[in-house]
């Protein structure tokens, strides 16, 4: 498939099955991910994989306990195989921009000092690189924000107090007979005149 046709078969999936994934698939896939651009080369992206059934319960118990469960529109979410989270290290940002070749950006002393916190867009190519190879490898995915519940995914997993994630791939099989689209996708795509300003805004 190419970029394109990647791109256009990309759709977000609120249902899976529970069957296992191929041995290793995750991993190389992250590996492939993880070839995205990064500021600096900093590569300050790294992975939290939860493949194993325990791991992913263990997920779904820390952001969605058992009282709320009776009222998520999406069960079949919790059928996942895998989920994948990567995060972004503050720390790898500053320690490189403190680097003699960067140390005049003045972006080496406090993650403050970053108008765009590169490690949370470059988490973020990540992920969108991870879908589409999902996507390429034939299974489906659905991205989703952590919102309030990224500091206790982080202390269920000893995931580092500073590393930020822009959210959740969760991928597997797809089980048509349980999805349903969101409320959201019934939107149309606005027109590319729309929001493509070319010389000035």
């Amino acid at each position: 498939m190419s970029v394109g046709e990647v791109l256009a078969a990309r759709r977000t999936c609120r249902s899976f099955t529970s069957d296992p994934l191929p041995s290793g698939l995750i991993d190389d896939l992250v590996d492939r991910a993880r070839r995205t651009p990064t500021a600096g080369n900093c590569q300050g992206v790294e992975f939290l994989v939860l493949d194993d059934p325990g791991d992913v319960a263990a997920f779904w118990d820390t952001t969605l306990p058992q009282d709320r469960r009776s009222s998520f529109p999406w069960p079949g979410m919790l059928e996942v195989p895998a989920l994948v989270l990567p995060f972004g290290l503050p720390e790898r940002y500053l320690d490189r921009y403190r680097e003699p070749d960067k140390a005049g950006s003045g972006l080496g002393n406090d993650a403050g000092d970053w108008s765009v916190p590169h490690w949370l867009t470059d988490a973020a190519f990540a992920a969108m690189a991870f879908q589409l190879l999902v996507v390429e490898a034939g299974l489906a995915c659905c991205f989703f924000g952590l919102f309030g519940n990224e500091a206790a995914v982080r202390g269920r997993f000893d995931v580092p107090d500073t590393a930020r994630a822009p959210g959740v791939v969760a991928v597997g099989y797809p089980d048509p007979e349980g999805d349903r689209p969101s409320g959201s996708a019934g939107r149309q795509r606005r027109p590319r005149d729309e929001v493509l300003h070319r010389g000035c805004w």
